[in-house]
């Protein structure tokens, strides 16, 4: 049997645990009983919305633990286990600061749902992707509800058009993460998927030797940081390649499940 002794894996979804198609593995639910019966929490860590991430894994949703939101939210079984909001006064200057970028669209994360003022069509099909509960508001800044985090799109690459000026604005005081090529999370100044995995540790007993995380992106660092056993994705960014110990072949190639089933499961 494998010697490593492993209590705890969270993977990325897009670029990581789904493949191009945006589907999971063929064999994720087998590899996923395993692991239970094996006592491994496996956890999906996602810039995705809580309620996106139940429906995708809608056969286990009640069994599974989800780090949502980029870590500003963590829930497993119904029950939230972690949360990290952002104040009302820093939502309304980062609402303010993306209003002034042409060609950005705001998803206002809230924890009963997120909300657009777009109707952009484009925008929309994007959007879907990744918010299950959405609601389209008339201004953002009369939502009431609590909120862990404000994404923003951007189709010509956030990387290159948004982060400057809001690295620039609220990088001292803000999480500011490129989470995707088109994609920008700006969340309270200690969220990040490594945060919620610390938190975790601490509160469920398993060490960050016996954790164990798959990423591709830059908003996956933290998270790598946080796992001994950390792999970067074959087709992760240069940056994620640096941070982890160990490479994992391409999300095409099922690379999550590959790497589980030789470590733990053989």
């Amino acid at each position: 049997m494998p010697s490593k002794d492993i209590k705890f894996i969270a993977a990325d979804m897009d670029g990581t645990l789904l493949d191009h198609n945006s589907q999971l593995p063929e064999d994720f639910y087998s590899v996923y009983q395993q692991l239970e019966q094996r006592d491994i929490i496996f956890a999906a860590a996602s810039g995705r919305q809580y309620y996106s991430l139940m429906e995708t894994f809608a056969p286990i949703n009640d069994r599974m633990m989800f780090i949502a939101e980029n870590g500003t939210m963590v829930m497993h079984q119904g029950e939230e286990l972690y949360r990290c909001e952002i104040d009302k006064p820093s939502i309304e200057a980062i609402i303010k600061q993306a209003r002034a970028i042409e060609g950005t669209n705001i998803v206002l994360c809230g924890t009963q749902s997120a909300y657009i003022e777009t109707q952009d069509p484009q925008a929309l099909e994007e959007f879907a992707k990744y918010y299950h509960r959405c609601q389209y508001v008339d201004d953002l800044l009369a939502v009431d509800d609590d909120f862990i985090k404000v994404a923003i799109c951007h189709f010509d690459g956030t990387e290159e058009r948004v982060f400057p000026s809001f690295d620039s604005a609220f990088g001292q005081s803000h999480q500011v993460v490129v989470s995707a090529k088109i994609w920008l999370d700006v969340m309270n100044a200690e969220a990040s998927k490594g945060a919620a995995i610390e938190h975790l540790q601490n509160t469920l007993g398993f060490s960050h030797e016996q954790t164990m995380s798959f990423g591709d992106y830059l908003n996956d660092l933290e998270m790598l940081k946080a796992s001994y056993h950390s792999y970067a994705m074959d087709n992760a960014h240069p940056k994620v390649k640096q941070i982890a110990r160990f490479s994992a072949p391409s999300h095409r190639d099922a690379g999550v499940m590959t790497v589980i089933k030789r470590e733990l499961l053989d």
